[in-house]
């Protein structure tokens, strides 16, 4: 089947959208199909362009009017797909429901083109709640149209456990594991006795890693002669979450303040290849989502949780997550604003060995070749 995968951005080598999209359409071609990825970006001359495998199909030039018009002109991607037969479109939802959009959609389905959009996060509105006013209007536009833009598929693709979304039909899978590119976790256990902690995202509200850093602090204030405990933090930490109040906490540097755990929290930024394998490889616990119930969030299939199973280190997280609740290399945090309990995971960390191999093996059949294979078969 001639696929076309649809992203309404472009692509960065730190981001792990990248990545994840990549994977999928890897997934795609390991069952055989003929994929192709459309996506939008800027040219080396600043230029506004839409390309498919790299190969520019729209110059939209520079400046304001050339970014309106990516939003509303879709022309070139509609001929793309009627000049090369393609057979399937699958699109990544970019909260950007519009009456273009639509009108888009609607003359691929006159091809018969069949067509779905993926939702990686749902429900959604709530992450928008902090977001800038002009990402707040963006999103009142997406509710207006969403429902009409959902009309035009023959799913929605979700990693939720929703049967419907936004009245349309879904399509549940999880977030899948490239196993290639993800090496085997090799702990090395430090001469002291210290625990050291690893939280890997670019991190949002919804982390709540502000939970584990106020976990860290009690420990120290209520355990008499506590051992060294050490949260690793990788990942871009945008200023406002670590030095700005906000609803939630004042500030990731507020609390570590508060605490005096400065020696006890490292901000890493992004690392890569081996640099993140030497951190990883430091560390006997990893660090989830925390904060999903933050963004109204019960029940989601996160990437992180996957790609920590599939390097074979045990991990915490408060959403419901079914493919790992009930893993004995689990611990569950409440869903709720509590700090972290940290002797419960140092205890946990020395009560339990578990080998990264086994680990792995529980997310084998979580495969993006898997995952993918099962929205086309549900077409």
């Amino acid at each position: 089947m001639r696929i076309l995968f649809l992203v309404y951005h472009g692509f960065s080598d730190a981001s792990g959208i990248t990545k994840k999209i990549h994977y999928q359409v890897k997934g795609l071609r390991e069952n055989g199909h003929e994929v192709h990825l459309c996506y939008y970006d800027f040219s080396d001359n600043g230029h506004r362009c839409r390309y498919v495998d790299g190969q520019v199909i729209k110059d939209y030039g520079k400046g304001a009017i050339a970014g309106l018009r990516q939003r509303i002109d879709y022309n070139c991607v509609y001929e793309y797909c009627k000049q090369h037969h393609i057979e399937f479109v699958y699109a990544r939802c970019a909260q950007n429901a519009n009456p273009f959009l639509i009108h888009f959609f609607k003359k691929l389905n006159k091809l018969g083109i069949k067509c779905v959009t993926e939702i990686p996060t749902y429900p959604y509105d709530q992450e928008f709640v902090l977001f800038s006013r002009k990402q707040r209007y963006e999103l009142k536009i997406d509710q207006l149209f969403r429902n009409r833009l959902a009309k035009e598929m023959v799913g929605i693709v979700t990693f939720s456990d929703a049967e419907q979304i936004f009245g349309q039909r879904t399509i549940r899978i999880s977030n899948g594991v490239d196993f290639d590119s993800i090496p085997l976790h090799n702990y090395h256990a430090p001469a002291d006795g210290s625990i050291h902690l690893i939280g890997v995202a670019e991190v949002h509200i919804w982390h709540a890693f502000d939970r584990m850093v106020s976990g860290i602090g009690e420990y120290y204030r209520n355990t008499k002669n506590p051992r060294k405990v050490v949260f690793h933090i990788v990942g871009g930490v945008h200023p406002n979450e670590r030095y700005k109040a906000n609803q939630f906490h004042p500030g990731l540097q507020a609390i570590i303040d508060k605490y005096g755990v400065q020696d006890s929290i490292v901000f890493h930024g992004q690392l890569f290849g081996d640099q993140l394998d030497e951190v990883f490889n430091q560390c006997c616990f990893a660090v989830g989502s925390l904060g999903r119930h933050r963004s109204g969030i019960t029940v989601i299939k996160t990437l992180k949780n996957r790609e920590y199973a599939t390097r074979g280190i045990p991990f915490i997280y408060s959403e419901q997550d079914s493919d790992f609740d009930r893993q004995s290399y689990i611990l569950k945090a409440p869903a709720d604003e509590s700090p972290i309990d940290v002797l419960q995971i140092i205890d946990f960390v020395d009560n339990h060995y578990f080998k990264p191999e086994d680990i792995r093996k529980t997310v084998e059949r979580l495969s993006w070749k898997i995952q993918m294979r099962k929205v086309i078969e549900e077409c």
